[in-house]
């Protein structure tokens, strides 16, 4: 079938998008679903700093690709051995599934899979096929997702069925920026009721962190960010505290928290925001990161201070979830009013717009932006 589609030629472009057009919106092929997977008419798709991250050349991807990861859409038709979705369901999609049957699947660690990082990396879905073409030629499918689409073929497994009544552009939220965030705050972190948290990043991912900071009855959540503009957005999600980033965000904090605080969560995808996530962690607390920084940055490391202060430094990938348990939880948590997702949706614009909507992300103006398709 033919489909439009946003499909990233070239990379590197780390500025002026809307001038430059990495992304180019044309007329693609997209073939009907093999065994085990299924097609789905895409409703909506968030823009996150991970597509971007592609586009600059932080995240290498083969090219071309078509972007976008976080999304959610109906189901139009289901390949060969799918038994358990039919035409008309609403799904969300998932950018890390698991396969169920490598060693981190087996630990319930599906983040981590093996079988999808081998797939997703070089391209492909994670049969191990590509659905899509231009001219002929194979298009590459962005972490077995490809969403800035009309339409996508996706492993059936890199899809999660929603039962609630949510609108797409609020189920897409969360299939990235929620489980993403909220979930390194209630799976990684762990945090209880009562404990101070900072947040470090304010774009989608770092307020679905504030929200699930919140949500977990956190006593004091602190947000910090370059962007004055971003703290009334984190204000309303439950911010106790906002902080500037600039040379003086240390010492704030530690003045503020008497010391530090007890988890700091760096979501800005810099070393120099890990390096001060660490510094505002208090004797004895934990530093979570899940930003993406590029593969080559190093981090510097005070490390006595992980043995004589009992220092936790964690990572996080898509917040340490597992997709099929944890959305179900975080959709009840939302329709509860406890993830208010729909304070962090700033834009909502069309396919056609998507390089003038990566400007906005690369220049700070916008929290999230979702590509409307119904």
């Amino acid at each position: 079938m033919k489909i439009t589609a946003a499909v990233l030629m070239r990379d590197g472009i780390s500025e002026n998008f809307a001038a430059e057009a990495p992304l180019d919106v044309r007329e693609v092929d997209l073939a009907p679903p093999g065994r085990g997977e299924v097609l789905i008419r895409m409703g909506a798709a968030g823009v996150c700093h991970s597509d971007l991250s592609v586009i600059n050349g932080t995240r290498p991807r083969p090219l071309p690709m078509v972007l976008g990861h976080e999304a959610s859409g109906h189901v139009e038709q289901v390949g060969e051995g799918v038994d358990d979705l039919k035409a008309g369901d609403h799904v969300a999609c998932i950018f890390a599934p698991g396969c169920r049957q490598c060693t981190p699947c087996a630990e319930g660690r599906p983040a981590l899979c093996e079988r999808a990082a081998k797939h997703h990396g070089v391209g492909e879905l994670m049969t191990g096929a590509r659905r899509l073409s231009m001219d002929g030629q194979p298009i590459n499918h962005h972490v077995g997702v490809s969403a800035f689409a009309t339409h996508a073929v996706m492993d059936r497994r890199s899809l999660v069925k929603v039962e609630n009544d949510l609108p797409p552009h609020i189920s897409a939220l969360f299939s990235c920026a929620m489980l993403t965030g909220a979930g390194a705050v209630f799976n990684t972190a762990r945090i209880l009721p009562g404990q101070t948290v900072a947040v470090i990043g304010l774009g989608g991912v770092g307020l679905s962190a504030v929200l699930g900071a919140t949500a977990a009855g956190a006593g004091r959540v602190i947000a910090i960010d370059p962007f004055e503009s971003k703290m009334d957005a984190a204000r309303s999600m439950g911010a106790t505290d906002c902080i500037k980033a600039d040379g003086d965000t240390i010492q704030a904090v530690r003045d503020l928290t008497d010391g530090g605080v007890d988890c700091a969560i760096e979501l800005a995808g810099s070393v120099k925001a890990l390096e001060t996530a660490y510094e505002i962690t208090r004797r004895g607390g934990q530093t979570v990161t899940a930003g993406l920084p590029h593969p080559d940055q190093r981090m510097a490391l005070p490390a006595l201070k992980l043995v004589a202060e009992e220092r936790t430094l964690k990572g996080s990938y898509i917040g340490s979830c597992v997709p099929q348990r944890d959305l179900p939880r975080m959709f009840a948590l939302y329709e509860q009013g406890k993830l208010p997702v729909e304070k962090m949706l700033s834009h909502r614009v069309r396919l056609d717009e998507i390089n003038l909507a990566m400007d906005r992300l690369n220049d700070g103006t916008a929290i999230r932006q979702i590509v409307d398709f119904d």
